[in-house]
C-alpha cells in the first residue's frame, strides 16, 4: 500500500487566487481604439465630401450658365426688351391717373344743397377734398370719436397747417346754431395738441353772436354758410377768403 499524503495543515485562511491581467479593450485586436482611429477619420471625410461636392456644382454651373449666356447674349434681348416695356406700361397708366386725378381735384364743386344732404362724415370728407383741391396734398380726415376737435388736417403751399372742425347742419339755416362752446374745445386743442397756425370750425348752418365774437377774440377762424357756399363753388381757396390768415411759415414759389 502507498503510503498517505499528509494534508496541509488547516490555517483557517482560504488559499491564495492567482492574479490575472486582463488585456485592455482598447488593446484588443479588431477594436479601434477610443482616442481616435481609421473609421473616424473616415466619417469625418464622408461628411465634408458632400458639401463640397455641392460648392463645385454650383461653381460649375454658374460658370456654364455665364459661359453660355456669353457665347448666345441675344437671347437677352427679348426679356429686356419685354422688362422695358412692362415698366413703361405702369408708369404710363401712373402719370394718366395723377393726370385725372388733378383734372378732377380742379373740377371738384360743391354746390350748398349737396352738402346739406351729406352724412356729417361725408360733410367732412368734401371739407378735406376742398382743401386737396386747393393744393394741401396732405389733407386728411382725422374726425371721429377722440379727434381733440379735429376733423381735417391739411398744410397749404405757404406751409401753415390747417386744423379744422366740421358742423355738418342737415336743415342748413334752419339748423342748430353753432354756439361758443363749440370754439372753446376748438381753441383748447388746435394750436396746443395739433401744432395748428389756421384754426377753423366749418359749417353750413350759422353761428351765434357770442360765438364769433369769442372766434375773434382767440384768432379762430369761423366759416358760415356763405362762405363755404363761396368756398365750395370754387372761386379761390379758403385762405383768400378768410381774414388775418398768418402769413406764410416759410417763403415758398408761390409767396
Amino acid at each position: 500500500m502507498s503510503p498517505r499524503r499528509r494534508r496541509p495543515a488547516a490555517t483557517g485562511r482560504p488559499p491564495a487566487r492567482r492574479r490575472t491581467r486582463r488585456p485592455n479593450k482598447s488593446n484588443r485586436p479588431g477594436r479601434p481604439n477610443r482616442t481616435g482611429g481609421p473609421r473616424k477619420r473616415r466619417r469625418a471625410d464622408d461628411r465634408l465630401i458632400g458639401p463640397l461636392a455641392a460648392v463645385v456644382l454650383g461653381v460649375a454651373l454658374t460658370v456654364t450658365v455665364v459661359n453660355w449666356l456669353l457665347a448666345h447674349w441675344w437671347v437677352l434681348i427679348a426679356p429686356g426688351a419685354l422688362a422695358a416695356l412692362a415698366g413703361a406700361g405702369l408708369l404710363h397708366r401712373r402719370r394718366q391717373r395723377a393726370r385725372r386725378e388733378a383734372v378732377r381735384a380742379r373740377g371738384l364743386r360743391y354746390a350748398l344743397p349737396q352738402l346739406d344732404a351729406l352724412h356729417h362724415t361725408r360733410f367732412e370728407d368734401a371739407v378735406r377734398d376742398l382743401m386737396h383741391r386747393d393744393g394741401c396734398r396732405d389733407a386728411t380726415r382725422v374726425g371721429g370719436s377722440g379727434d381733440l376737435g379735429a376733423d381735417v388736417k391739411a398744410t397749404d403751399p405757404y406751409g401753415r397747417r390747417w386744423v379744422i372742425q366740421c358742423k355738418h347742419r342737415r336743415d342748413g339755416l334752419a339748423g342748430s346754431a353753432v354756439g361758443t362752446p363749440d370754439l372753446q374745445i376748438l381753441n383748447g386743442t388746435a394750436r396746443q395738441v395739433h401744432g395748428a397756425d389756421v384754426a377753423v370750425i366749418v359749417t353750413n348752418g350759422r353761428f351765434t353772436a357770442p360765438a364769433v365774437t369769442f372766434a375773434e377774440q382767440q384768432r379762430l377762424h369761423v366759416v358760415d354758410r356763405h362762405t363755404l357756399g363761396a368756398w365750395a363753388a370754387g372761386s379761390r381757396p379758403l385762405w383768400e377768403l378768410l381774414r388775418a390768415v398768418p402769413p406764410p411759415r416759410e417763403p415758398t414759389s408761390l409767396s
